[in-house]
């Protein structure tokens, strides 16, 4: 039988993945807007630079708010209201994409991106910074990849709808209205979303940092009953409120992410990861697939029913890797679906070349295949394990700015890739899918030889890691992590539960990890 405290955990990280899922619709009903027959006519037909635009200015929107607004807001309102606001903040964007019309929609679609960008920035970054900061160091992976989960069914259901909306399109105002229809249709999990909200805990982290102590013990003990003892929670507790201290008495603040070396070799490498997560290839799979499909001789409904079929998928391997990266680790999980992803790339680039122009039925066939193959090797690796490795590596006082940092690393990936592959794709044809193939096999090593392992380590034991203190770790000072401790056993059974005694802090470290 569950406890209590596995019950609400699954329930918290489950409600706030809804959040995820605004975010995966938002990506997944595009690719079939984007191809939409009203849509084109309404926006004047857009050449694929334009289309490329409409996509990665989503994008500036979320490096904006990355940048310059989740971290304030999640900080100082919480973690809870700070996903409020961004939430509502999508609703805007929303109305503003499916109410373009006239000879201004163009614009208004632009500007109805960007907003929801700016919203979405903020979703983004306080869901799995919220999942990381309530569930157990041991659990901590299975309950922060529930994030991606509601991003990939948000992504299928995207596409579901776009497919859908296909039957509703022999009329001229069934064109007109359709793709309307399937974007406003975001609306109605947003509200859930935005009304929950306020009726759930705040996490004990951000209590703590904010000084309101009894109300942490409270919260900490809710999450908390049933699967440990009341000395285990006041333990738990008190470690947090001495990483807290701890940091305020170093007078440090989010600067010190740059200054300090062990906090800087932590955002690097977050950033980076991110960064990579969708220079991949990913989120041009993502909005292009219809369009990628109908090359190969794939009529437009049946290429959005195969994306509905492909997201449907990632579902299912999102939730197998839940169940294994606090099993394997990050690095394996990372490592086997980058493999993975640059093999069908290699597939789909080589067979392209042989057969091109769509002469040869089985090699289209065997594409569309390994189409697949690339998208469950991304939910095995790059898509929920980014999200899992910046919202646990950062210490509380600096985590809101530090994953907001790290993300803008996968805006500006974003941004990139969804202008390189419309373009790539009309201009070099086939060829575009050995650029993307040579950026994962550049990854492997990268992830080899410079991320540390984080599976079991509880938050307030990361600072050991990255300065090299725990087996697995690397130098998080002067020097970068060797790869004799990159490659370490992972870390011992006593540092894995995250009410074990506070370990003595290394004498040479003067800058506490700014907890």
């Amino acid at each position: 039988m569950l406890s209590k405290a596995v019950l609400r955990l699954h329930i918290l990280c489950v409600f706030f993945a809804l959040g995820s899922f605004v975010w995966g619709y938002n990506v997944g009903v595009l690719s079939s807007v984007l191809v939409h027959p009203g849509f084109q006519r309404t926006m004047g037909y857009p050449t694929a630079s334009q289309r490329g635009v409409i996509t990665a200015i989503y994008y500036l929107g979320t490096w904006a708010s990355y940048i310059f607004i989740s971290h304030p807001a999640s900080d100082r309102m919480g973690r809870r209201y700070a996903a409020l606001v961004g939430i509502v903040i999508v609703a805007v964007g929303t109305g503003f994409e499916s109410g373009a019309s006239g000879p201004g929609a163009y614009s208004m679609m632009i500007a109805g991106r960007i907003i929801s960008g700016i919203g979405t920035g903020m979703v983004s970054t306080c869901v799995p910074l919220y999942q990381s900061e309530v569930a157990p160091a041991g659990k901590r992976g299975k309950y922060v990849v529930l994030n991606h989960v509601g991003f990939v069914v948000g992504l299928a259901a995207g596409f579901w709808v776009g497919y859908g909306v296909t039957f509703w399109t022999n009329t001229l105002y069934g064109q007109y209205i359709s793709w309307r229809f399937s974007l406003a249709i975001n609306l109605i999990p947003s509200f859930i979303f935005a009304v929950g909200l306020p009726f759930l805990p705040e996490t004990p982290r951000w209590l703590i940092e904010h000084g309101h102590h009894e109300h942490a013990l409270r919260s900490l003990h809710w999450l908390r009953e049933e699967s440990f003892t009341n000395e285990q929670i006041h333990l738990e507790l008190s470690g947090i409120r001495d990483d807290v201290e701890e940091y305020r008495g170093s007078g440090a603040s989010w600067l010190t992410l740059f200054r300090d070396p062990n906090l800087f070799s932590r955002l690097w490498r977050a950033s980076l990861l991110q960064f990579m997560a969708q220079m991949c290839g990913a989120a041009a799979m993502k909005y292009y697939l219809p369009t990628l499909l109908e090359k190969l001789g794939l009529s437009t409904r049946i290429a959005l029913l195969a994306g509905g079929i492909e997201s449907t998928l990632k579902i299912v391997m999102t939730v197998i890797e839940m169940l294994l990266i606090d099993r394997l680790g990050r690095r394996i999980t990372l490592v086997s679906g980058t493999l993975a992803m640059a093999v069908a790339l290699l597939i789909n680039g080589a067979l392209g070349q042989v057969y091109p122009d769509n002469t040869n039925r089985s090699a289209d066939v065997v594409c569309v295949v390994f189409v697949f193959v690339y998208a469950l090797g991304y939910s095995m690796g790059f898509g929920p394990a980014a999200w899992v490795y910046g919202s646990e590596i950062f210490p509380t006082a600096v985590r809101a700015r530090g994953l907001n940092f790290s993300a803008s690393g996968s805006s500006i990936g974003s941004i990139v890739a969804a202008q390189v592959w419309p373009v790539g794709l009309e201009t070099i044809g086939s060829n575009i899918y050995f650029f993307f193939m040579a950026i994962n096999i550049i990854c492997i090593p990268i992830i080899l030889l410079f991320y540390p392992e984080t599976k079991g380590v509880s938050l307030e034991d990361m600072d050991l890691l990255f300065n090299g203190r725990l087996p697995g770790g690397g130098g998080g000072g002067a020097a970068d992590p060797g790869i004799d401790e990159l490659m370490a056993p992972d870390p011992a059974p006593a540092i894995v539960d995250v009410i074990s005694p506070r370990r003595a802090k290394p004498p040479d470290y003067v800058v506490v990890a700014a907890r």
